[in-house]
Parts: C-alpha cells; structure tokens; sequence
C-alpha cells in the first residue's frame, strides 16, 4: 500500500509539468529548430518561447493557449466562449466522441465546447477509427454512427438478454465461441471488415425456452452484437481501412491532431515522395533520444513501428532497448518498471499544440 500512495504523490507532483525536448522541423526556407513537450503521463506539445525553457507548467500552456484564441479570434462576430468554456476541464481529459463513418467526423458533446476548441485554434481533427463501407457491419454502424451511442446500445441489448449479452455462453451456435471469447474469428482482410461480426451473430439461439425476444428487441441484440465485435476487433482504435482514408485525407507538409487510443497525437505527411504517415513521439522516455522525432504509421496495432529522425530516416537510438517496440509499448514498460504509471488511458491537455505552433503561433 505505501508503495502505491508514493507513486501516487509522484505522479501527482509531477503531472502538471513537462521537459521540452529541441527538434528540427520544416524543408527549406521553414526548417527551424522547435521545442515540444514530452509527455511523462499526460502530455501535449507546443513550441514554446523564450527558447532557453527547458519545461512548461500547465498553468503556462493554458493561459498561452486563451491568449492564442482571444488574439487570433478578435472579430466580435467570432463566439469563442464554447472553446474558452472548455479550458479549465481539460486537466481532466476532453469529451471525444468519433463517429465510424469519416475520419473528420465526431459527434459534439454537451455544448461542443472541445470541437470548437480545435476549430477556433485552426486545428484539423482527424480519427482512423473508421468501418469499411464494404464490410457486413457497416449498414449497422452507420446508424449507430459513434462510440458513445455503440457502447450505449450494447449496455441496453445486455440488460435485455439479463446480463448474457457480454459473456460467453450466452448464446449458443454450432463451432462459434460467444462474442466476447478470445477465440472470436478475425481473419478477415481487415479489422474494419468483421468478419466475427458475420453470419454467426445474427443467429440468436437462447439457452433457455424462457428466454424469448419480441422482434424489435431482436434486431437490437443482433445490431449491439455487431457493435461489439466491431468495438473488440478495433481496440487501437483503427481500422486498416481509417489508414487509407488517413492517407488519402492529410495533405503533404500539413499537421492535424489525430485522436487514437483515447489519445491525441501529432498526425504529419511529409512534403516530396514519401507519402507515409507518421506520428511526433513525445513520450518521456525518449527525452535524450534526438534521433527518434517520428514514428511511421503503418498499420493498425504498431506491430510494423518504425522511428525516424526529423528527415524521416530511420533512427538510430542510444539507448536501444526499445528497438522493435512502439513508442506506446516503450512508454508503458518505463511506467511499470518506475511504478508510476497505471492503465488508465487520458486525452490530456491542450491538444498537441505543436501542430497551431506550425501555423504561425504568436509566441
């Protein structure tokens, strides 16, 4: 127990301030040496002047960030006060809700307040967690359209079947596991197509005669468990057919804010002939490595991660005990090893900045 308390004033102590970390970004007459956060548990990443800071507060971030939006907003026809209104509450996270029809789309909250946050700031959002169009979930999905509704139509679809919904011998069918097992198939040509949302799970057999269903609740059954396939089968909150979109989406040299793993994170296509994607690692743990800038985005759970310098060429670490590990997985192995961090995933402060500071931040 006191060593879970003293990790815990740890992380308290330390949670609300960041170690900058020097960069080179840019082509041409634009490459220029920039400072971002790392993040220790939570983090963001801004440029930060005067140059010779070597960590930001919080409280720092913050107050440049309002400055930014009442500056840059100054025509009183502009109402900024939905993404003021927003500020105080993003030490507790923002209220993202994707929607799996596009990557742009997200669904507002309760006074959209985080949406116009990035939008006041010039900010493009973007999210891969998208369902192939083609895939048998996706007449389903369209309609459920968003996490936030998916996971409350899962919740009513299980009180309907008492509670069997989620477990699984709840339902039985001929060689097929129940939705949650972890045997549930996924061979299909992507995460996005469901395969384990297929043929199966439109076959409700109740074990019990008791058990009987009118139609429409049924129908609601049969679209929570196609939900929740899709929802298992895309934990990283990608689907190999987001990726593509992502591509296709983003316009070479720019910078958007990509919202993945209840995490935002500098999303970047590099202007020339590399058309990969990559995103800016920001974690702690690479705060002395300045060969590692990016992390290449090819595929959906970074089985395939690569880092890379700030000219996009693969990185050759000092430390090299993270070789072949994501920048998630390097992050969360320092976490437990220093027994500060715990499972908990946050959508944290301030947004990565660093993509606004591209843009000719004022400060």
């Amino acid at each position: 127990m006191s060593e879970r308390v003293e990790a815990s004033s740890l992380r308290s102590s330390r949670a609300d301030v960041w170690d900058l970390k020097e960069i080179t970004f840019g082509t041409g007459e634009r490459r220029r040496k920039v400072k971002i956060i790392t993040q220790n548990f939570n983090g963001g990443d801004i440029q930060i002047q005067p140059y010779e800071r070597t960590s930001v507060s919080y409280e720092f971030l913050s107050q440049l960030v309002g400055e930014y939006l009442l500056m840059s907003c100054a025509d009183p026809g502009i109402d900024i006060s939905a993404a003021l209104s927003i500020m105080p509450t993003t030490t507790k996270g923002l209220d993202l809700n994707p929607q799996f029809t596009a990557v742009d789309s997200f669904r507002p909250g309760e006074g959209g307040g985080e949406l116009q946050l990035f939008s006041k700031a010039g900010i493009r959002l973007l999210h891969g967690w998208v369902v192939d169009p083609e895939s048998p979930a996706a007449s389903v999905l369209s309609r459920v359209s968003d996490y936030d509704s998916a996971v409350t139509l899962i919740a009513d679809a299980d009180h309907i079947t008492k509670g069997k919904l989620l477990h699984s011998d709840g339902f039985e069918h001929p060689n097929v596991p129940g939705p949650s097992h972890s045997d549930t198939p996924t061979n299909a040509s992507g995460p996005s197509s469901l395969a384990s949302a297929g043929s199966p799970y439109f076959q409700l057999e109740p074990r019990s005669s008791s058990d009987t269903y009118s139609e429409q609740d049924r129908q609601k059954i049969e679209s929570a468990l196609i939900a929740q396939g899709f929802l298992d089968a895309t934990q990283s909150q990608l689907t190999y057919y987001g990726l593509f979109q992502l591509a296709t989406t983003v316009e070479p040299g720019s910078l958007v804010a990509l919202f993945r793993n209840s995490h935002l994170s500098v999303l970047h296509k590099p202007e020339g002939e590399d058309s990969a994607l990559y995103t800016l690692v920001t974690d702690h743990v690479f705060l002395h490595e300045p060969t590692v800038v990016w992390e290449r985005l090819e595929d959906i759970d970074g089985g395939w991660s690569t880092f890379v310098d700030c000219d996009f060429v693969k990185a050759s670490p000092v430390g090299g005990d993270f070789a072949g590990q994501s920048a998630e997985a390097t992050v969360r192995a320092h976490e437990v090893g220093t027994g500060v961090g715990d499972s908990a995933e946050y959508v944290f402060v301030a947004c990565r900045w660093f993509s606004l500071c591209s843009h000719g931040c004022p400060w």
